[in-house]
């Protein structure tokens, strides 16, 4: 498995993951949420910043299905989905991640045909692969 690169601006986002906590970044000066997480605030140019806890609720905003040929870690696990999820609490925020069953569940668990865009999910954190991952609201 692919694990995230990590560094010094995204590293609290996994660690809020790990803690079953979906935070997005956003500055302490002006507010703006931003995603990626980054050093300075694109709005107003300030350097602090605070990481704001969501609700974990969005909507799939997008999605796809890769099949092979892909990295060839990822190559074993297709036909997977990817999805894009909008955040309700914060709508100009949109996060890739997969739509599982259940926390821990693997990344076909979710039969291609019941993804649709609008689909209402929530957080999860999978341990396993030390992802977020998201389920649907209403299986």
């Amino acid at each position: 498995m692919l694990t995230p690169v990590l560094d010094s601006d995204g590293a609290p986002f996994w660690e809020y993951a790990a803690l079953g906590e979906l935070r997005v970044q956003a500055c302490a000066d002006c507010g703006e949420p931003r995603f990626p997480p980054r050093p300075c605030c694109p709005h107003c140019r300030s350097f602090e910043s605070e990481w704001r806890a969501t609700s974990g609720r969005g909507r799939v905003w997008s999605y796809v299905v890769p099949h092979p040929p892909l990295l060839p870690d990822y190559a074993t696990q297709a036909p997977y989905n990817v999805i894009v999820v909008e955040l309700d609490d914060l709508p100009r925020i949109r996060l890739v991640g997969n739509l599982v069953s259940e926390s821990g569940a693997p990344l076909d668990s979710v039969p291609v045909e019941r993804i649709r865009i609008g689909a209402r999910v929530q957080f999860v954190y999978d341990a396993g692969s030390g992802l977020p991952r998201w389920i649907l609201e209403r299986p």
